[in-house]
């Protein structure tokens, strides 16, 4: 079995506010702390066939422009999704199963560009916006029962099981590979940065809190008890991890970097969901500019908040 991260975006940050605030209250944590963050997500070649684990923005998404307030910025982009699967060598009709761990645009934006892939997507999220319209996708029902200590999975192939992980959202998921006696935990935003996995922390983006922190006790109650190589989307941790395979453990939390130069770039009146990805452009909604809509205004596809929105 060979993976390797798909890196699309780099440079980026997020505050302590954001990464540990989803229970105690952002304002409880520090706004000055920073830690690194970007965009990736994964590839699993099996010999046998290739699997993906998420499909990262679609082609053309801009960048955000960050300012004092943003609370995630996922950073410049090194290329586009598509370009950075082709230097690992990978052609879209090579791709035998693509695996979601949730609907938001970082994950699913490219899934139309596989046309050989079977798109397995917890069924709970089959009619998301993201995913509705796209061919081959296979509600997954998770019908194998317990993986280890979460309740619900499905075996995709030998050593690959896809497992729900509800919270973040309500259809969230993450995948499993076993190989040579290691555990690779493939999660989609269960924490954003995995100083938040070994400070317990949740973030502030779930659509249900109560089933985020089931979620986030069975990861750290698994990794606890396998030796296990975290590979997160946000963080340049989770490529480092695969790199070093290294092992979680909890007594002794990664060494935090510093955050590269953060660059201020003038704004092109575009804004963009720091959760789900849509793009609010006033040039699609009559002129209106995006600090002129009403302050109860909720983003079309996710319904979070105008706060949750970095201009672009």
């Amino acid at each position: 079995m060979k993976i390797q991260a798909v890196k699309f975006r780099s440079n980026g940050f997020m505050t302590q506010c954001f990464a540990f605030g989803g229970e105690d209250g952002a304002d409880k944590f520090d706004a000055n702390m920073k830690y690194r963050s970007g965009l990736q997500n994964y590839v699993i070649d099996t010999g046998d066939e290739v699997i993906l684990v998420d499909t990262g923005f679609s082609s053309g998404t801009p960048e955000e422009s960050p300012d004092e307030d943003t609370m995630i910025y996922t950073g410049k982009d090194i290329k586009s999704y598509m370009e950075a699967l082709k230097d690992l060598e990978y052609k879209p009709e090579q791709v035998a199963k693509i695996l979601i761990t949730h609907k938001h645009a970082d994950h699913t934006g490219e899934l139309k560009s596989f046309p050989n892939a079977k798109i397995y997507v917890n069924a709970e999220e089959c009619n998301a916006d993201e995913i509705k319209n796209i061919p081959n996708v296979i509600p997954v029902y998770f019908t194998d029962g317990a993986y280890h200590n979460f309740p619900e999975s499905q075996k995709i192939v030998d050593g690959v099981y896809y497992i729900k992980a509800k919270g973040h959202t309500n259809g969230n998921s993450l995948v499993i590979a076993e190989d040579d006696g290691l555990f690779y935990m493939f999660e989609g935003d269960i924490t954003y940065t995995d100083e938040a996995l070994y400070a317990n922390k949740l973030s502030v983006v779930y659509e249900d809190k109560a089933t985020a922190r089931e979620t986030l006790n069975r990861v750290r109650e698994f990794v606890s008890h396998n030796p296990t190589v975290y590979l997160g989307t946000h963080t340049p941790l989770g490529y480092e991890n695969l790199e070093a395979k290294r092992v979680v453990d909890l007594n002794n939390p990664p060494k935090t970097l510093p955050v590269g130069e953060i660059v201020f770039k003038t704004k092109s009146g575009k804004y963009i969901c720091s959760v789900c990805g849509y793009v609010y452009d006033p040039a699609e909604n009559n002129g209106i500019a995006f600090e002129n809509l009403s302050e109860d205004w909720k983003c079309p596809r996710c319904r979070q908040p105008k706060t949750k929105f970095n201009a672009a």
